[in-house]
């Protein structure tokens, strides 16, 4: 369920970044989307057998 909710959110978040219009927004967006992969990453590697 978690890595559902992380997926959705980079969708959400790469969907915003396409359409941001200033600079701040964008790099907010690019922000959470390193955050989110991240959270992908730590996930499957804590726990490679669960993908």
């Amino acid at each position: 369920m978690g890595d559902y909710i992380h997926d959705e959110n980079l969708k959400l978040f790469r969907k915003r970044l396409a359409e941001a219009a200033d600079e701040k927004q964008r790099q907010t967006l690019r922000d959470l989307i390193k955050q989110e992969a991240a959270k992908i990453a730590a996930r499957g590697s804590a726990n490679p057998s669960a993908n």
